[in-house]
């Protein structure tokens, strides 16, 4: 049914502000009279807000956008606001009308008498089978409020360590972009030009010249298609990670590559820690966070290895030890689990290597790109100065042939 955001007068001439649910702007009217209340406005957009999500057009939540909603519900509903109270002002509260519409459908569906969960499975675009899972835990729990705060925190958590490897790769990928054009520049504009003027000469280049001639000529006649290769590349890759198979064998191999197997096990660490942790102490079955958990984990290798650990936890052996069987988790995580079921404390334990895993991360990848911003610096340098070797070595054999 469309909904109608209404501004309306009470009894005592105070303005209320609110969402009514009718299928005409007239029936909206007289519900609100209904519940003694003149209306001032009504918004009839909503109605074609809701008709967009009948039809499949209305955008779904962006990663900011959950994390917002996540943790103003949980602040709403942690001080006793009835859900459909508090799905309704954190509607209102938004400004972008797919948003408001989602929120307000999901709160449509929670009146009708759907658990929270089930309403937002309509939506699963905008809310993940993981997010839902954690709702639905929550629920049963009776600790929704505290499991959407959790969630609040583990999605906020999730998007600092992406957006911060994001943007300490934006300064090194721009150099090496600049330093790319520079040296393509050079070999396509400048080389050419200037052996112009040795070939009139007729005396014999010196090897290094000769090479980035080579070059020079090289990228001239073909550079067109190494851009194409490369693109070509680009997308066999992004196909190839498509195929189970292939993807496998691909992660497996990042896995064993030094610093970079290092930074994807921290990683993965942290994402599958918090998760499980989040799960778990939201009041989850430890099989079911488990598996939640699992699915958050980027790398198929390190998924196929813990569900094999999920095999053993099933079968009755300790969380513990099945992750120290798996040999895909850092060390240090395997030993607070083992350290939270002695004393009975695991999801603290799980948020605490979560949290030490996230900064050993950041800190890892914090060195590497400070490592590499210089390294590129000094290969663009390199490749310059031979450029240049290549262009002064013929004129300084000239200048000698000249003055003799």
């Amino acid at each position: 049914m469309p909904s109608y955001e209404y501004e309306a007068l009470d009894g005592t001439g105070r303005t209320r502000r609110g969402v009514v649910a009718a299928d005409t702007e007239r029936q909206a009217r007289a519900e609100l009279r209904r519940r003694r209340l003149t209306p001032v406005a009504l918004d009839a957009p909503r109605a074609k807000a809701a008709a967009g999500l009948r039809s499949g057009r209305t955008k779904r939540l962006s990663a900011n956008d959950l994390v917002l909603v996540t943790r103003q519900l949980s602040v709403l509903i942690g001080a006793a606001t009835p859900l459909e109270e508090a799905l309704n002002a954190v509607a209102l509260q938004g400004d972008k009308d797919h948003v408001r519409a989602i929120l307000l459908s999901v709160r449509e569906r929670v009146r009708e008498g759907w658990r929270f969960a089930d309403a937002m499975k309509e939506h699963a675009r905008s809310f993940p089978a993981l997010y839902r899972a954690a709702v639905s835990a929550g629920e049963t729990s009776g600790d929704l409020a505290g499991v959407l705060d959790r969630l609040a925190t583990m999605l906020e958590k999730n998007r600092a360590v992406r957006n911060a490897a994001l943007s300490a790769l934006i300064y090194p990928a721009a150099l090496a972009l600049v330093a790319c054009g520079v040296v393509a520049a050079l070999l396509t504009q400048v080389v050419p030009r200037i052996v112009e003027n040795f070939d009139t000469f007729g005396a014999e280049l010196p090897w290094i010249t000769q090479a980035v001639v080579g070059a020079s000529d090289f990228l001239s006649a073909y550079g067109i298609y190494v851009l194409g290769a490369a693109a070509l590349g680009a997308v066999g890759y992004w196909r190839a990670m498509k195929v189970p198979d292939l993807k496998l064998r691909i992660d497996r191999f990042y896995l064993g590559a030094p610093i970079i197997g290092g930074l994807l096990k921290a990683l993965d660490g942290a994402r599958f820690a918090r998760t499980l942790a989040t799960l778990f102490s939201g009041g989850a079955p430890l099989i079911d966070s488990l598996d939640g958990a699992r699915r958050t984990v980027g790398n198929a290798h390190v998924r196929q290895r813990l569900d094999l650990s999920i095999g053993q936890v099933r079968e009755g052996a300790s969380l513990a030890a099945a992750l120290k069987r798996a040999n895909v988790l850092p060390p240090m995580m395997v030993h607070m689990v083992a350290a939270g079921e002695r004393a009975g404390e695991v999801p603290r334990l799980l948020d605490k290597a979560a949290d030490q895993l996230e900064q050993e991360f950041e800190t890892a990848t914090g060195v590497a790109l400070r490592l590499l911003e210089p390294a590129i610096i000094v290969a663009m340098g390199g490749v310059v100065m031979t450029i240049v070797l290549a262009i002064l070595l013929p004129i300084l054999r000239l200048n000698a042939l000249a003055s003799g």
